[in-house]
């Protein structure tokens, strides 16, 4: 037994050297534990599904508008090897897009409304392909798995211990896990996306301003929807903490944008 849960400690110890990375823009460190290749084909293989059950908008001009946004922010996002793909989906009741591995990128018609312009939308897809750009998904696989090694752990340090103690402890190790690593880490994941999303939109050639405006006008939306999960219980942070912190970039989002603003001039 003792020589199991070392074995299992050399595996947890092992893992957390061996797996870090580095997320471009922001430097802030993260596990992963799932190789790029693996996670692009993961991605591939979703998005036509995707759109294998989900219906295609033929809009022309609201096509036209996703490509011209889309191409401009894919231009400037540092995701290697990525096979661009910008798909619009009919569901005007769905408020939402998506960028899988890949460059796989998504949107839905129900969020149109209230991106209202090409500033709006660029912040979508900004956010969107950040989430890719930093291997949010494969972060959180890598800590899901990371969380079975660490229960493994417990379940063998606890085999002395009566059954309906061990659950207890299962239990608390599962809710904690939950509220103290999985849930912050998508918050962070998601403000993470939100300053990524505002540099991408300014070094395409978008006003970084309107990224705040968006995010006013989505959480004025989303209070309309009914009430919300405490903060700490949501994978989401709060409307008025993303946008207290796209304040807070936005010196850096402008200098981006000015840059890009003086490149675009003939």
């Amino acid at each position: 037994m003792i020589l199991m849960r070392r074995f299992l400690a050399t595996i947890l110890i092992g893992v957390l050297l061996t797996a870090c990375a580095t997320v471009p823009d922001t430097g802030r460190k993260q596990l992963l534990l799932i190789d790029p290749s693996q996670e692009m084909q993961l991605g591939l293989e979703a998005f036509e599904k995707i759109k294998q059950e989900t219906p295609i908008s033929k809009d022309p001009e609201i096509n036209a508008l996703v490509q011209r946004v889309g191409k401009r922010i894919a231009a400037v996002a540092p995701l290697p090897n990525a096979q661009w793909e910008f798909v619009v989906f009919d569901a005007p009741k769905i408020a939402n897009a998506f960028c899988l591995p890949g460059g796989k990128v998504g949107i839905y018609t129900g969020i149109l409304p209230i991106t209202r312009d090409e500033a709006g939308l660029a912040t979508v897809i900004g956010h969107e392909v950040a989430h890719a750009v930093a291997r949010h998904g494969a972060e959180r696989m890598s800590q899901g798995l990371l969380a079975q090694i660490g229960g493994e752990v417990i379940n063998v340090a606890t085999a002395s211990k009566s059954p309906q103690t061990r659950q207890l402890i299962q239990m608390a190790y599962g809710l904690g896990a939950q509220l103290g690593v999985m849930l912050p880490y998508s918050r962070t994941h998601e403000l993470e996306a939100d300053r990524l999303g505002q540099l991408y939109m300014a070094r395409a050639g978008y006003d970084p301003r309107k990224s705040i405006e968006f995010w006013k006008r989505f959480a004025a939306w989303a209070a309309k929807q009914g009430k919300r999960p405490p903060e700490f219980l949501s994978t989401h942070p709060l409307g008025k903490t993303r946008i207290r912190q796209l304040e807070k970039y936005l010196p850096e989002a402008e200098a981006e944008y000015r840059r890009a603003i003086q490149q675009r001039k003939p």
